[in-house]
């Protein structure tokens, strides 16, 4: 088994649930990003997902987009990216896992990806906007690399496309809570519990829950039927509004505690 194989497998022997923070790499900077990571480790994170930056982040909403604007003036590209797991993989026993855009990543090449992806210690990766039956060659290279390839799904998806996504996800399938983009909301959408019950009577696999869920009590309540669940805007928020370094490592690292404490 791979890390994020490991650390479920951990989770359901203490009977806790996963929380998988987000933070775009290269917001404000690199090195930010890096104390930001370890001050997520240290906090509690389960898994760390590190958003690789893109000039047109279709699923994202402002928050989001703003962090990949912020990222790209700073220089920060895919190489860099990379550079930022290797330095931290020594540092962290969490998986970390990257998010990001097709062409992001097939610009580099399928197995080159992959080999670079597996030599600096990366253990999952999510592609938003490519499809697996697009995607063979890419997904496959992961697979052969020991890299999981994280699905999506989402409440548009047809019972017989639910099956083949759990047959050929790894590591944990993305359970996309509503439709539209990403960010934070008061209230999650309806019906995500009978949802997630149903991935559950045909697959196994960890079932983890994201976009709009922002607070504490949020998580909680996805925690209760969900494997895990993913926080991104609300942390990207206390990024953006901290005025220097520092104060966005402290703020993010408190807010990850409160997080993790509501799943225990």
């Amino acid at each position: 088994m791979g890390r994020i194989a490991d650390r479920f497998a951990q989770l359901r022997g203490r009977g806790e649930r996963a929380l998988i923070p987000f933070l775009t790499a290269g917001d404000p900077n690199l090195p930010t990003t890096e104390a930001l990571v370890l001050a997520m480790a240290e906090a509690g994170a389960d898994l760390i997902e590190v958003g690789v930056p893109f000039s047109d982040p279709s699923a994202e909403g402002p928050t989001i987009q703003r962090s990949s604007e912020r990222a790209l003036r700073s220089g920060t590209t895919l190489r860099g990216v990379l550079k930022l797991i290797q330095n931290l993989r020594p540092k962290v026993e969490q998986p970390l896992v990257l998010m990001g855009y097709a062409n992001v990543f097939l610009a580099m090449g399928e197995r080159n990806f992959a080999a670079a992806a597996k030599e600096v210690g990366v253990d999952g990766v999510i592609t938003v906007d490519l499809p697996p039956e697009e995607g063979q060659l890419f997904f496959d290279s992961l697979i052969e690399s020991g890299i999981d390839p994280i699905l999506l799904a989402s409440p548009t998806t047809p019972e017989s496309r639910m099956e083949m996504l759990v047959e050929r996800a790894r590591g944990f399938l993305y359970y996309v809570s509503l439709t539209g983009v990403t960010g934070a909301r008061k209230e999650m959408a309806a019906g995500l519990e009978e949802a997630v019950s149903k991935i559950r009577e045909i697959s196994g696999i960890p079932v983890c829950v994201g976009f709009g869920i922002s607070t504490p009590e949020q998580v909680a309540e996805v925690g209760r039927f969900a494997d895990g669940a993913v926080v991104w805007s609300a942390l990207v928020d206390l990024i953006e509004a901290a005025e220097t370094p520092g104060p966005a490592v402290i703020s993010v690292s408190e807010f990850v505690a409160k997080l993790k404490g509501a799943l225990r």
